[in-house]
């Protein structure tokens, strides 16, 4: 979608009489239908700024000129566009125009630039960088540019910006994306004039922005390829047994539905460790590389960050970021507009969108109108907060209403937890989820400690780290995480005094499930849930604790910044017996939910020393390793002689 298009004439005289402000304003309202004129008025000097750019006789007056370019399957916006033809080939300058006035290096971190935005310093991407992804994404899905050979050519004006010696805009530190994208500044109009000329010699007679605009959302070869060669190999991503199974029906199944114009729905059901996941990502993988736009949606960002970089192996690929998308994504999409959507975490879904919650109707209605074959991984016990929605019955009512065909399958087994499927009910019987047979023995060969002292866990997670980087710290949403301290690792966000012990939560500008230097840092229920690891180390806070020979819970514990529980204090005044039972509900999910994110094993930390007391007695009942020697039936971690 595009807000206004013109010849480069009819740009200049838009600009010339002060109509262009207008017309942007009707264009927004009838295309989007909301916007302020204030809003457009904000453009009017960078608009004024490249009607100046475009007064060159050189630059033909054929050549098109668009504003807000709508990049399909995204909510970004590319600010200016000229078409036109150098002579031999097809061109489409881009052009990010920012109102920046000074900026500040991000050392450390590729393509990060600091300025001042939105009544504060922020860090935000390089305006090279920015104007060069814009162009990847264009290319790497629009299917007239593939096929047509249309090159576009990416740069940057910062039109109120003015250079000076040794620049932080231009320093060496972004070179690679300079190079990509350059950036012009305040008396740099004749070089950015030239840059275009370079590649618009000739007027738009093959309607470049048009085709541009209505070209199919199709992923490109190179990327089909690319992501075809990481994902081979990679034992991460292999599959066993059902999955495989459920992996080629759901496969199939969505070629099929695509190929007969057949919406359907497949719902798989799953606990910790069946492969969800997994199946999920081949999924993306292989049903791209048939031509068909797929798509991996989750609630949580953390999964799709994690799945994203591993699969590109580097954070440079803006078009493998493409194809991972937050489930409020879909809004406004139209009726089948996509071929497949994978969602995992179904459970997670919102009912509205947005972050004040006051976008669209339904995320799991949205999800099955705009997808030919919608996959839903689901498993109900991971339900963590109050705004999550996601069950079997809503999915059946709006596959119902939608007049689709539903299918639906259930993976049993466990190949988390070292395989263990004793160990999930072990924990639920702990937990006191529900009553199961395995109130005894949570699984020969996992590793399941009791500490006494956080430290200890600590270090225990840091050398098992060493190994491979799959170990991480974890704690219950129980300690406040300042807005201004999230990107500051000296800030230690948990302590525990009577043990003198602080712990940052993970910074929030990185991928914290696989920074290598993250190790020593915390994650939540938010950035945890749909990932695993080797091994994990649960602090659990004393929003969970032990009394009369029951576990309790207490969602006055809870810190305030978590939004789990938001609207319990209004629901508890109304209706005090369903506020208890549903955040009882939510609070041992959540504890559930972090004790399933390790294969190997998981080592806890209670605040409450009667609950870690309780823990080790469940301990006491289990005969390990199929060996009765007396010593066998106690595995504290501070028996064990590493800690006399």
């Amino acid at each position: 979608m595009i807000i206004y298009e013109a010849s480069k004439t009819e740009f200049i005289s838009d600009v010339t009489n002060e109509l262009l402000v207008e017309r942007l304003y009707n264009s927004y309202q009838e295309k989007i239908g909301r916007t302020s004129k204030s809003e457009i008025l904000s453009w009017e000097n960078s608009l004024q700024r490249m009607s100046n750019v475009m007064q060159d006789r050189d630059i033909p007056k054929d050549s098109s000129v668009a504003i807000e370019f709508n990049i399909p399957n995204t909510s970004k916006r590319v600010d200016f566009l000229v078409a036109g033809n150098s002579g031999s080939q097809d061109h489409v300058v881009i052009v990010e125009l920012k109102q920046w006035s000074d900026v500040e290096k991000v050392e450390g971190k590729d393509a990060l630039i600091d300025t001042y935005l939105g009544g504060g310093r922020r860090s935000v991407t390089h305006p090279s960088y920015q104007a060069w992804s814009y162009a990847a994404l264009i290319e790497g899905f629009n299917e007239n540019v593939q096929e047509q050979h249309i090159k576009l050519n990416p740069c940057a004006y910062l039109h109120n910006y003015r250079k000076v010696m040794d620049d932080p805009l231009t320093d060496n530190h972004y070179e690679e994306h300079l190079t990509k994208a350059p950036v012009f500044t305040k008396g740099e109009i004749q070089k950015l004039r030239n840059f275009i000329k370079k590649y618009i010699r000739k007027g738009d007679e093959n309607q470049l922005i048009y085709q541009i605009e209505h070209g199919r959302i199709r992923p490109s070869k190179s990327l089909q390829d690319s992501l075809s060669s990481m994902l081979e190999g990679n034992e991460e991503f292999l599959m066993i047994d059902e999955q495989k199974v459920f992996y080629e029906e759901a496969y199939h199944l969505a070629l099929n539905a695509v190929k007969e114009d057949k919406k359907q729905v497949m719902v798989i059901e799953g606990g910790p460790g069946t492969g969800k996941s997994v199946m999920a990502v081949h999924l993306l993988v292989n049903l791209i590389n048939q031509d068909l736009m797929t798509l991996y949606v989750s609630k949580n960002s953390a999964p799709r960050e994690v799945y994203a970089s591993k699969l590109k192996g580097t954070l440079k690929k803006t078009e493998i970021d493409n194809l991972f998308k937050g489930s409020g994504s879909f809004t406004n999409s139209d009726f089948n507009e996509f071929d497949v959507i994978v969602v995992d975490e179904t459970h997670r879904l919102n009912e509205k969108s947005g972050f004040y919650g006051n976008q669209g109707e339904n995320q799991v209605k949205e999800l099955i109108k705009a997808s030919k074959f919608t996959l839903f991984f689901i498993d109900e016990k991971q339900r963590v907060t109050l705004k999550d929605i996601g069950s079997m019955n809503l999915i059946k009512k709006y596959t119902e209403e939608f007049d689709a065909e539903l299918i639906t399958g259930k993976l049993i087994s466990q190949f988390r937890c070292d395989g263990s499927d004793a160990y999930i009910a072990w924990l639920e019987d702990v937990l006191q989820i529900r009553d199961t047979a395995n109130t005894h023995n949570y699984g020969v060969d996992y590793d399941f400690q009791v500490f006494d002292n956080p430290h200890r866990m600590l270090g225990e997670i840091e050398e098992k780290n060493k190994v491979n980087n799959k170990s991480r710290m974890l704690a219950g949403y129980c300690w406040e995480w300042p807005t201004k301290e999230r990107r500051n690792t000296e800030f230690k966000d948990i302590t525990i005094p009577e043990h003198e012990f602080e712990i940052s939560w993970n910074l929030q500008d990185s991928i914290w499930a696989i920074d290598q230097n993250s190790v020593s840092e915390a994650g939540c229920i938010h950035t945890a849930q749909g990932l695993e690891f080797d091994y994990v180390g649960v602090i659990i806070g004393p929003d969970l604790y032990y009394e009369d020979g029951y576990i309790k819970t207490d969602y006055t514990k809870r810190a305030r910044s978590d939004q789990s529980l938001k609207g319990i204090k209004k629901m508890a005044k109304e209706d005090p017996v369903k506020a208890q039972k549903v955040a009882d509900e939510i609070i041992r999910n959540t504890y559930r939910t972090l004790m399933t994110r390790g294969q190997k094993g998981c080592f806890i930390y209670c605040v409450d020393p009667a609950l870690n007391e309780y823990f080790k007695s469940r301990l006491k009942k289990t005969v390990l390793y199929n060996d009765l020697s007396p010593g066998s039936f106690d595995k504290v971690a501070e028996d064990k002689e590493r800690y006399k």
